[in-house]
């Protein structure tokens, strides 16, 4: 009976099956990933992603449906003209008002 046991410990198809285990388990490793990440293209939502905030080099990556658009900062200071419209005040919940003038 002793010989019986070496033979099956010996065998390189066990060794084969426990790669295949591993492979799995990394594969659902990779779904996972792919999943979380804001830009999945299976997404339906609606996604801003913004890479360096207030930095000269800033991007922002805009996902609306299946389109992609990508803006990045020149670093230059935006000006314009216009006329001051109103006064927005922050709640203490967080929520924004805006007084028109």
């Amino acid at each position: 009976m002793r010989f019986l046991e070496d033979d099956e410990a010996d065998d390189p198809i066990l060794s084969v099956v426990n790669l295949i285990d591993v492979f799995v388990v990394v594969i659902a490793i990779l779904m996972i990933v792919i999943v979380q990440n804001p830009l999945n293209p299976f997404n339906t939502e609606n996604v801003v992603v913004v890479q360096n905030p207030g930095e000269a080099d800033m991007t922002m990556i805009i996902k609306e449906g299946e389109e992609l658009t990508r803006y990045e900062s020149s670093g230059a200071i935006g000006e314009g003209q216009g006329v001051k419209a109103g006064i927005t005040y922050r709640l203490p919940d967080g929520k924004m008002v805006y007084v028109p003038e």
